[in-house]
């Protein structure tokens, strides 16, 4: 069974023909869940039904809608909205952000606590609106990394999201959260087993966040300093945060995530410098339905990177291992949790278990 719930998204990013062929391969692939960000682009409720109204089963997630960008009121609207024309494929999260989210809009920043407080306790109460009282529920997540924050979570909504966290630091927010209340981690994540690419797709991934106060207070419980932030960012702070490696390296992090109390791992998936390609191989290599042409079957000392379609029985020499390609047809899905890849018990002459 596939560790991760869904797939982060910079929607904003991609052209709309793509963005709708992303998400249908998501759904093909059988991932439960998309969540698209809101950033300086596209409205975050708009993009989500668009995807909503061209796909079938896979549910779409702000991740996070900024609450200063929208009244509470026009927060229930649009998720009840969503709701009911999708079916409930609609997950709400939502969170203060950053100061930088109240300014750019001319509004004044408030103290992110009571900020939350009163905006969830507004959508909870009483509202004078009129959308339809039979739409499915939708969960709301407040977004939180520190624990006064994620005590407001626990109290008003259904849960809670988290980025860039070690286990131990989920286990913390576990402990406030309760044991009842869904926890969402957004987990970067690389597939490469070269430490120089992996440390600089890490440092791609924290550059934003690097002199953002509320993550350097993160990191700072977690025993970094100064140093560690500063600059581009200490291979150390990386290495923590930062999911890299092969492909039995990463899911085994993400158990001791789930196992520290995640309930769901929302993946995002950092591409290696050298291979901008891994990106799309890693959410494939996890997808927990996988349904592809060529199936790479890959020796078990080597690390796993799928080469293109070669006719059946041939084989051809990655850079990481010699591949074997057999074919296997679109309607034998694989559910294995692994999906595109199999290890051969043996670099040569082994044969592919399936499941």
């Amino acid at each position: 069974m596939s560790p991760v719930y869904g797939i982060m998204t910079a929607a904003d990013f991609m052209k709309p023909d793509a963005l709708i062929a992303h998400a249908r391969r998501l759904e093909s692939l059988g991932y439960a869940s998309m969540w698209i960000t809101d950033m300086f682009g596209r409205e975050i409720y708009v993009t989500a039904g668009h995807v909503l109204a061209n796909t079938d089963t896979i549910k779409v997630a702000t991740g996070i809608a900024h609450i200063y960008g929208r009244d509470p009121i026009a927060s229930v609207q649009a998720a009840r909205t969503l709701s009911e024309f999708s079916g409930g494929r609609f997950l709400q999260g939502l969170g203060v952000s950053h100061p930088i989210a109240s300014q750019m809009r001319g509004v004044a920043w408030e103290n992110p606590i009571e900020k939350s407080r009163a905006y969830l306790s507004a959508m909870r109460g009483e509202l004078p609106i009129h959308t339809p009282a039979d739409a499915p529920p939708v969960p709301v997540f407040l977004a939180a990394h520190g624990p006064k924050m994620m005590a407001v979570a626990a109290e008003l909504a259904d849960g809670a999201m988290i980025y860039m966290q070690t286990p131990e630091g989920c286990r913390h927010a576990r402990n406030i959260l309760g044991p009842d209340k869904t926890l969402n981690l957004v987990l970067p994540t690389c597939l490469t087993t070269n430490p120089d690419a992996a440390r600089e797709a890490g440092r791609r991934a924290v550059s934003i966040y690097l002199q953002l106060p509320a993550y350097q207070r993160v990191w700072a419980r977690a025993g970094f300093d100064a140093t560690d932030w500063s600059d581009r960012g200490s291979y150390r702070l990386v290495d923590a945060y930062l999911n890299w490696g092969d492909l039995d390296t990463i899911t085994n992090r993400m158990h001791a995530y789930l196992d520290a109390g995640v309930t769901n791992i929302i993946l995002g998936a950092s591409p290696d410098p050298t291979n901008p390609a891994s990106a799309s191989e890693l959410i494939e290599a996890l997808a927990p339905i996988c349904q592809v042409d060529w199936l790479p079957l890959v020796a078990a000392s080597t690390p796993w990177r799928p080469v293109g379609p070669s006719k059946e029985g041939a084989s051809e020499t990655s850079s990481l291992g010699t591949v074997a390609l057999l074919a296997r047809r679109k309607s034998e899905p694989v559910h294995d949790g692994r999906c595109a890849y199999s290890l051969l018990t043996s670099s040569s002459n082994a044969a592919a278990t399936r499941k």
